[in-house]
Order: C-alpha cells, then sequence, then structure tokens
C-alpha cells in the first residue's frame, strides 16, 4: 500500500487540540460506496506543519468516508505519532474485540458513524449492540454525521447503550437551528452529560460559516452542556470545500463561535484532553 514517510516532530506540550482532520493519499484503494473521490494528497507531513503554524499541538484523525473500513494508513500515521495523534475508525459492524484492541493499542479512541447518504442502520439489531458492548468496554465513543433530523433516531440508541456520543459539525442542522427539531434534540442530548458536539465545518450548513446563524447555533450549545461537551476541529483538508476556506480560517472561526477565552481553552485543551486520551504533560510524537 502506498505511504510516505513522515518526519517526527519533537516533543509536544499540550496547547490545543484539532479533534477533526484527515490524512489520506489519492492513489489510495477507494471504497466502492463513496460521495467524494479525491484528486489531491492529504499527508501527515502537511497537516503536522499546519498544527505547528496555528499553535496546536495535538490532532485527532477521522477517517475519511471514501477510504471505507481500510483504516490501515490512518493506523501507520498514528503508529509514528503515538503522542501527538488520535484516531478514529470505520470499521464492519461484526468486528471481534481482538481486532477493536488492536486498534485502540494504536491510538483509536472512537468508531464513526458516517451515514450522510447511506440508509440508516438498525441499531437494535444484535451484531451492533455487541459492537456497541465493545465500545463501551474499551472507554471509547460513537461519533456520528448524520444530517439533523436523523440525530434522535441513530444517537439515542448510542446512549440507550451506555456509549458516549460524539456528533460531527453543529449535528449539521438546517439553516435556522430555532426551527431544526433535531438540533432541538442534540442541544438536549449535550446537556445529558454523555454527548459531544464538534464545533466544525460551519460551511458545510451555512453560507456564512462565521454569521449570526451559527453563532447562535454555538451559544445554544454552550449554555447546554458548557464547554465540557464541545470540541473544536478543523475538519482539514476541507474536502469538497478547499476553494472557500484553509486551516487558518477555520482555527479562527472558534473565536467567532465562542468569545469566552476561558471556554475556548476548556474546548481546545481540557475537553480534548479528557475524551481522546491526552496527557497534559509534555509528550513526544
Amino acid at each position: 500500500m502506498p505511504q510516505r514517510s513522515t518526519p517526527r516532530s519533537g516533543p509536544q506540550a499540550l496547547r490545543a487540540v484539532d479533534s477533526h482532520a484527515h490524512v489520506f493519499l489519492g492513489s489510495l484503494p477507494l471504497a466502492p460506496e463513496r460521495r467524494h473521490a479525491p484528486d489531491y494528497d492529504a499527508t501527515p507531513g502537511e497537516y503536522l506543519g499546519l498544527l505547528d503554524a496555528h499553535d496546536v499541538s495535538h490532532g485527532v484523525l477521522v477517517q475519511p468516508s471514501f477510504l471505507g473500513t481500510d483504516n490501515s494508513y490512518m493506523l501507520g500515521v498514528l503508529r509514528a505519532h503515538p503522542g501527538r495523534l488520535r484516531g478514529v475508525a470505520v470499521v464492519e459492524p461484526a468486528t471481534p474485540f481482538d481486532e477493536l484492541r488492536v486498534l485502540a493499542d494504536a491510538g483509536i479512541r472512537g468508531l464513526r458513524l458516517n451515514l450522510v447518504g447511506l440508509p440508516m442502520p438498525d441499531l437494535s439489531r444484535p451484531v451492533w449492540q455487541t459492537l456497541l458492548q465493545h465500545v463501551r468496554a474499551l472507554d471509547w465513543h460513537v461519533e456520528l454525521h448524520r444530517p439533523s433530523q436523523d440525530l434522535a433516531a441513530a444517537g439515542q440508541p448510542v446512549l440507550d447503550a451506555g456509549c458516549k456520543l460524539v456528533v460531527d459539525h453543529f449535528g449539521r442542522p438546517g439553516g435556522n437551528t430555532a426551527a431544526d427539531s433535531g438540533f432541538g434534540w442534540l442541544v438536549r442530548a449535550a446537556a445529558g452529560g454523555r454527548t459531544w458536539v464538534k464545533l466544525s465545518a460551519g460551511y458545510r450548513t451555512w453560507r456564512d460559516p462565521l454569521g449570526a446563524e451559527a453563532c447562535r447555533a454555538a451559544a445554544s450549545l454552550l449554555d447546554a452542556g458548557g464547554p465540557q461537551r464541545l470540541l473544536w476541529g478543523s475538519d482539514w483538508p476541507h474536502t469538497q470545500h478547499r476553494e472557500h476556506t484553509g486551516y487558518a480560517h477555520t482555527r479562527t472561526a472558534l473565536n467567532h463561535w465562542i468569545p469566552d477565552a476561558d471556554a475556548r481553552r476548556c474546548i481546545l485543551v481540557d475537553t480534548p484532553a479528557a475524551l481522546f486520551g491526552f496527557s497534559k504533560e509534555t509528550t513526544t510524537s
């Protein structure tokens, strides 16, 4: 499988965590079911360089949907940077516990359900219930990506199974969150103590991701769960939106969404450190 070497970076004190990014090569085998096929590379070297340039010390890599359940490229990157990076994998529901344990040893801390454009799975089936039991036993979370109208149907079974739930990209609400019942469910779930929301990829929902509606959505989530239930992610390399945004823009977006500096520090440091298992002590890559 094609892979490029990534230079190891030096010790990193925990200053900020980018909780949502992707690395891949355009030459990697693609999943048969995919919404997008990139014709470019998003290399770990480039990503780590962006972290360094924006004073972000650590990152969380999320398996891209177009690579399916072949997590091998991401796992290689995680193993090269065990102190600096964590990961979220995509697996088949029948994956045995021993295989999940191998992923955990490589730095995986959660499983992603990227259900955008896909049929809704029946999470009550025994195969899914067993997987959720494994997730709970590993103290992982389930990361959910689905438009807001389906968040309750997909997210509540995860919570009912006793698992932690992380919801991508503001929950992908409609433009008007005040009238969005799915976003309303997410706000209530954020207040419940086992649901986290990524303040990321506002450009996937709003024409102006720094505008009033995005700021109201962030404020609603902050009021409901506090900064202990919020994460920030760059969504680098901004697939299908690369011409409209960049890393610097996504980093400064958090300042617009969350004006309070203490709350931002919690979102950037304390919350991801606890959820993804980053040490606040100086670590090596």
